[in-house]
């Protein structure tokens, strides 16, 4: 099996799932993929939205003390929770990450799918995890997390793709070369922090405007900024040059 390492994944956290479920395909012009019954048991519901072949996925809590609830209550509601990378090797990056410093809080192994979850203080500024789907190597095929007819709701008139994300901190080439370390890729410093590449999805480090470390913005490349960003406003929604402000991190429009 050939090896592959994409970021396929950003999840958030959000208190009102059913306003996001709703402003999301109203705004961005995608569709709702799958809403995950095994959520449950970790005192969560969610929903997952394709933007092109990455997806957002959002989470909100359902039952008091639950992960997201704490981050929720931590970071404020600023930034993303979890960047889950899709790779041929979960155990093995794990297992490497362990090695660095990096524990492991919490692992998945049923129906063909596993996933290794990193602890997200270890981690930095989102929770990383590493899974892997049997089948996935296409990237049109099977992907556990979105359900068996997640292609059927794939739609890029409007939004196009997922095409990068920005991490803040207030040492931003600090933390890039922590993510280099765990996720075995080269980091490349730059004037202004510096980025690692992936597959599918790119990963830049910027300063923050604080102390704080976060998965703070997505950049997605659109097909009609205009009708995106009016949405938004007749939504309520912050806009500016920079994006636009949604379910704690900032949507940066692209052409």
């Amino acid at each position: 099996m050939a090896e592959y390492f994409r970021l396929r994944q950003i999840c958030l956290v959000a208190r009102d799932l059913a306003r996001v479920i709703a402003d999301m395909q109203a705004i961005f012009g995608v569709n709702l993929a799958y809403r995950d019954p095994n959520v449950r048991r970790y005192g969560l519901e969610n929903a997952l939205f394709p933007l092109g072949l990455a997806f957002v996925e959002v989470v909100s809590p359902v039952e008091a003390d639950t992960a997201a609830g704490r981050f929720l209550e931590r970071s404020g509601g600023i930034g993303g929770y979890m960047a889950i990378f899709n790779c041929s090797d979960p155990e093995r990056r794990g297992r490497h990450a362990n090695a660095v410093g990096v524990r492991t809080a919490h692992t998945i192994d049923h129906d063909g799918f596993y996933a290794v979850q990193l602890h997200p203080r270890d981690c930095r500024a989102a929770m990383i995890e590493f899974d892997r789907t049997e089948g996935e190597e296409d990237l049109r095929g099977p992907y556990h997390p979105a359900g068996p007819q997640w292609l059927a709701a794939v739609r890029t008139d409007i939004t196009k793709r997922l095409a990068e994300i920005v991490v803040e901190s207030p040492n931003p080439a600090d933390i890039g070369r922590h993510w280099a370390r765990i996720l075995e890729k080269p980091f490349a410093a730059g004037d202004e922090g510096g980025r690692i590449d992936v597959d599918t999805t790119a990963i830049r480090f910027a300063t923050g405007p604080d102390a704080r470390e976060t998965l703070r913005t997505l950049v997605i490349e659109v097909a009609d900024r205009g009708r995106i960003e009016r949405r938004a406003r007749e939504r309520g929604y912050s806009v500016s040059e920079r994006g636009i402000e949604f379910c704690g991190v900032r949507f940066e429009l692209t052409d």
